[in-house]
């Protein structure tokens, strides 16, 4: 019987994720309008707490003004990002020979030619095309802008009745209760977890930027910005964003590699001490989630939704472990994904 089991549970989770990847262009888009809506009820619920004596803003101007500063900030972010790569694509030619230079006085050079990789790489530094991939992969909204928006539009109209639609859906008192102590927790959580990477995130590209201006780094602003955005993807992200301006530090320059490894050691640093140190200290056990599982996690929903998936992960993570937590038969797979085996009980 309980083989039986273990297999249905087993072929239930396969559907699932054959779901998730089959229906990616009806699901993913849902996910990112109700990742919206929620960024901008927190950030409505910001401008709430404003107050000038007795004096607060009503609560329809403050979503009005998280709406308009939601959409003001992505059109910011993209101008700025499209204008960025433009003004990279003009010295492309420079930072190529540069980087031709350096290679060839390697003394392994002539075993491991490169000859065509730059041919290559001019032929295809398409900058529109490259603008409209970024746009594409990171955001999934060039495409799926109006279906994202009508869903965020739906959500925020439909929003003051969930409370009365989840108390006719269950009927029992004691388990509504129990529902929307299960939506607190997620809600408390998934809040706290933003505004921690946030701050984080925040102080980490502020903090590079700084240094790759002080160090003469060309286009430290974009720099900045990939840092910032990138620290939201767990471990790998910070990565990439200690790679990508230690390269360019590398192609502005054919001297020698001094301000690469300045770059690179002092990028990494950044790194260790506001991700490794300052954020844990933050964060604390409230949040609770194993690193192995973190890194499954952004293994697992990169590969079923792309970089959008590595984004969402650590969220879904979060919610996934709470609900788990709270139901008997899910409690051990709760305990498995938290970091010291301790989860809320079932009962709370």
């Amino acid at each position: 019987m309980k083989i039986l089991k273990f297999a249905m549970a087993m072929l239930i989770t396969a559907l699932v994720f054959t779901l998730l990847i089959v229906a990616q262009d009806l699901l993913l888009p849902l996910v990112i309008a109700i990742a919206i809506w929620y960024l901008i009820n927190l950030l409505a619920s910001g401008f709430m707490r404003i107050h000038i004596g007795r004096f607060r803003i009503p609560r329809f101007l403050c979503f009005l003004a998280s709406i308009l500063t939601f959409i003001f900030t992505i059109s910011a972010l993209v101008q700025f990002v499209g204008g960025s790569l433009n003004d990279l694509g003009s010295v492309a030619t420079t930072y190529e020979a540069n980087l031709r230079s350096l290679w060839n006085r390697l003394p392994f050079s002539e075993y491991l030619p490169i000859e065509g990789f730059f041919e290559t790489l001019s032929s295809r530094l398409d900058l529109s095309a490259i603008v409209a991939s970024v746009a594409v992969s990171f955001t999934s909204i060039a495409r799926d802008s109006f279906l994202i928006l009508i869903y965020v539009m739906f959500l925020l109209f439909e929003q003051g009745n969930f409370n009365r639609k989840l108390a006719a859906l269950i009927g029992d008192p004691k388990q509504e209760k129990r529902m929307l102590s299960i939506l607190a927790q997620i809600k408390g959580d998934v809040q706290k977890y933003l505004s921690i990477k946030m701050f984080t995130s925040s102080l980490t590209g502020i903090l590079s930027y700084l240094l790759l201006n002080a160090l003469g780094i060309n286009f430290a602003e974009i720099w900045g910005l990939l840092i910032f955005l990138l620290n939201f993807i767990p471990t790998i992200g910070s990565i990439i964003a200690t790679i990508f301006p230690s390269l360019m530090a590398l192609a502005q320059t054919n001297d020698d590699f001094g301000l690469f490894f300045t770059v690179l050691f002092g990028i990494s640093a950044l790194q260790v001490l506001i991700g490794n140190i300052l954020e844990p200290r933050i964060t604390g056990k409230s949040l609770n989630l194993s690193p192995v599982v973190i890194l499954f996690n952004l293994a697992l929903w990169g590969a079923i939704w792309g970089v959008p998936g590595m984004f969402l992960c650590v969220p879904l993570l979060i919610i996934t472990t709470i609900v788990m937590s709270h139901f008997p038969k899910t409690r051990p797979i709760a305990i498995l994904l938290s970091s010291d085996g301790h989860v809320i009980a079932s009962e709370d």
